[in-house]
């Protein structure tokens, strides 16, 4: 589990394309140096370190997680978010992040607003019925409030510190972003499609030959 508050901004310093995709990460070293086996939430999507020291990682890419987020799409340079799995006790902040991406946005206006800025993307529609204004959206790993909701947009507001500590100070329009929903809305979402599927059909509540056939008439 995740907070969406990012505590690095690395680098793609290797791509891999063999028998599956491998993709290699440089960063500023933590205090407490990664480990072999941890999370790693890398633009939203949440990776297993394979293999690391001070200042880089390697991560196997699963299929399902190329096809669902942008990590295929990546290369060498490329700037990337990075936040480190929370550990029991640990301060949280942000809102809760699983690091399973739900869908792609693109990147549809981008608005100063004096020093912050918003940005408004085009998403998927699942996306948009699992989301609430003023409710949290993860967008690139990066927790944020959603500021406008359409059924297929959302728009979110950056202040400057998140622009220079995340990959979202750079983005421009046209390009693509991970979103995940908040697990709330989600949870929400899928009891309501569950009261809809086990409510009767029109006219299948009590009539009186079912009261006759009962002896209540």
């Amino acid at each position: 589990m995740f907070t969406g508050l990012i505590q690095r901004v690395g680098t793609v310093k290797r791509v891999s394309r063999g028998r599956g995709l491998v993709l290699e990460f440089q960063f500023e070293p933590w205090l407490e140096p990664l480990v072999k086996g941890e999370s790693v939430s890398v633009n939203g999507a949440c990776l297993t370190v394979a293999d690391c020291d001070a200042t880089r990682f390697t991560a196997d890419v699963l299929r399902e997680t190329e096809l669902r987020t942008g990590l295929a799409e990546l290369l060498p340079g490329a700037r990337v978010n990075l936040e480190r799995a929370l550990k029991a006790g640990d301060r949280f902040g942000g809102h809760v992040v699983q690091g399973h991406v739900d869908g792609r946005g693109s990147l549809m206006r981008r608005e100063q607003k004096g020093r912050d800025f918003a940005l408004t993307f085009k998403c998927p529609r699942a996306v948009a019925a699992a989301s609430v204004l003023k409710g949290s959206i993860a967008v690139n790993g990066v927790s944020l409030t959603v500021s406008g909701l359409g059924d297929d947009w959302l728009r979110v507001d950056v202040i400057p510190t998140t622009a220079a500590e995340t990959n979202l100070g750079a983005l421009r329009v046209g390009d693509k972003v991970n979103l995940e929903s908040d697990v709330l809305g989600k949870y929400a979402l899928r009891r309501e499609e569950m009261r809809e599927e086990e409510e009767p059909e029109e006219g299948g509540g009590l009539t009186m030959e079912m009261l006759e056939e009962n002896g209540f008439a």
